[in-house]
């Protein structure tokens, strides 16, 4: 059977766990979230290096404008300076920047600052680095059903849902411990093999990466057809 990495793939990682992990050593959640973000740079190199061709990630869902509005102006404070530190960086690397979910409820500036970041590294071919930030699946699925008639074919539904032409997940990884999608990339990820991982997001490593693309490789992918394993000729 011919292995999963083939071909450049769609990696999704819900990257969960920092206020856990502040927490349980005595910190402020806020710590976790910066320790969060600290972890991101080695794991994009390392998926960039690794084959991987877009990687998004879960950075604030929808949802989590019901947190205390102090852990939100911290949340939304890190999104600026990551973007600060990293946008010149990514121009000269060749990461693309992409940054998907809702921009019209985001602090003054914040989405000026994202726009520009994404025209400033338009041309990157490395890869695409997708950040999903006020973004919930559900509401993106609701918003391409209005715009749409009845018959549009499912390939064009699903470039509505995407925003920016992005293929569908191939590999879901989440940390944390939990079992569940939280409400991310549900249209994208309707063949997407999942991993859950137990090790909370600031200590996720490139090793913890190598791992889960490890397993990726030996999962069996039918898309609702069979393998030759299954004694029948394989459909994609």
């Amino acid at each position: 059977m011919q292995s999963n990495l083939h071909k450049k793939i769609h990696a999704a990682l819900i990257m969960d766990g920092n206020g856990r992990w502040a927490t349980w050593q005595g910190l402020p959640r806020s710590e976790g979230h910066e320790a969060g973000v600290r972890a991101i740079r080695p794991v994009v190199e390392a998926a960039a290096d690794r084959g991987i061709g877009t990687l998004t990630l879960y950075a604030f869902s929808s949802d989590n404008w019901r947190r205390p509005q102090a852990e939100i102006d911290v949340l939304m404070g890190l999104l600026r300076t990551y973007l600060d530190a990293e946008t010149k960086s990514f121009v000269e690397t060749g990461v693309r920047l992409g940054v998907i979910g809702r921009r019209d409820r985001l602090p003054d500036g914040l989405a000026e600052q994202i726009a520009e970041a994404e025209r400033m590294t338009a041309a990157g071919e490395r890869i695409h680095l997708r950040i999903a930030f006020d973004y919930s699946a559900r509401d993106r699925i609701l918003a391409a059903a209005r715009q749409t008639w009845p018959h549009t074919p499912r390939d064009e539904f699903g470039r509505m849902i995407t925003g920016d032409g992005a293929a569908d997940v191939d590999l879901l990884i989440r940390t944390g411990g939990e079992r569940r999608l939280s409400d991310f990339l549900l249209f994208e990820s309707a063949y997407a093999e999942l991993v859950f991982i137990d090790r909370m997001w600031p200590d996720f490593r490139p090793d913890h990466l190598d791992e889960a693309l490890a397993e990726f490789a030996r999962r069996q992918r039918r898309f609702g057809g069979l393998t030759d394993a299954d004694g029948a000729a394989k459909v994609a």
